[in-house]
């Protein structure tokens, strides 16, 4: 699936620019490690280790840890699946630094990068949802697939399990021309990039006056 998604680079071309953010902060002994090139592997809390799409070290510095995500048709059968991921990897993540072992590492940017392809039926609004007697948050009532992951990755950041998320839409057809939709600036990758930046820009200072 993530195949289809990528199939014009788009997540990759994404992953490039982060990379590239990262190396231009002026870190020392920087290592920016992601799909393809290995030394991806941190450890974990819940689990002994996990495989992230992009790791960044300066030294024996745990910088920045970005975890790229992407959907293509089958909305409905996975968005409950990819949410639980984020999830899960984020709480497995922050326990593993409480713990320390990301140590001596200051604390790390954790970033979420989600691509959702462009399509009617990412995009029709759902039937509300009856349940009783526990109904579901009214802010998902009636919401497209895109508007659900858009309201997950706004949580996700509000309640401060990931430094920044990206949320960003492109059709199979416009996916290779590079085109895409950003629906919050909030989310967008130019927000994602600076909180990147000024993270890695921050370890940077401290290297130097140390």
């Amino acid at each position: 699936m993530r195949g289809a998604v990528t199939g014009g680079k788009h997540a990759d071309g994404f992953v490039s620019m982060i990379a590239d953010i990262v190396k231009r902060a002026g870190l020392a002994e920087t290592d920016v490690s992601y799909v393809g090139r290995g030394g991806r592997t941190l450890p974990g809390y819940f689990r002994p280790a996990k495989d992230w799409d992009l790791v960044v070290t300066s030294g024996d510095t745990l910088v920045a840890v970005v975890e790229v995500k992407s959907q293509v048709g089958s909305f409905g059968n996975n968005y409950n699946n990819r949410i639980e991921e984020a999830l899960g990897n984020a709480t497995d993540f922050w326990k593993a630094y409480a713990k320390g072992l990301y140590a001596p590492s200051p604390q790390p940017w954790l970033g979420y990068l989600f691509m959702l392809e462009d399509a009617p039926g990412s995009r029709a609004a759902k039937r509300e949802v009856l349940l009783k007697p526990f109904p579901i948050d009214a802010a998902f009532q009636r919401m497209s697939y895109a508007q659900r992951y858009q309201e997950t990755c706004l949580r996700l950041v509000r309640e401060r399990m990931y430094d920044a998320a990206c949320f960003f839409l492109s059709s199979q057809t416009d996916g290779l021309s590079g085109k895409f939709v950003e629906p919050n600036a909030e989310l967008s990758f130019r927000h994602f990039a600076t909180s990147l930046s000024a993270r890695a820009s921050a370890v940077a200072n401290a290297q130097h006056k140390a």
